[in-house]
């Protein structure tokens, strides 16, 4: 399945994030910010494509400052918002 990856500028806007995202039920992952995406965290969150409407709604609704929203692609991370 793919995934899709949020990236931070801090590690508490990813804390708060990943416990949103979790209390929403959605499977999500802590990983290493890839070092082709500029942030400034070095955690990012990912999660199944298929949750991003409802990832960006609760992104929105909370005020979730994030860095962007990517997917990996042949040739590194493409920028999706």
């Amino acid at each position: 399945m793919d995934s899709l990856l949020i990236a931070f500028d801090s590690t508490q806007q990813a804390l708060r994030a990943e416990m949103l995202l979790e209390y929403a039920d959605i499977e999500i992952d802590i990983c290493p910010t890839p070092k082709e995406i500029t942030a400034g965290c070095a955690l990012s969150i990912a999660f199944p494509a298929p949750e991003l409407a409802e990832v960006k709604r609760i992104i929105e609704a909370e005020k979730v400052e994030i860095r962007g929203l990517f997917e990996k692609t042949p040739d590194g991370y493409d920028q999706i918002h």
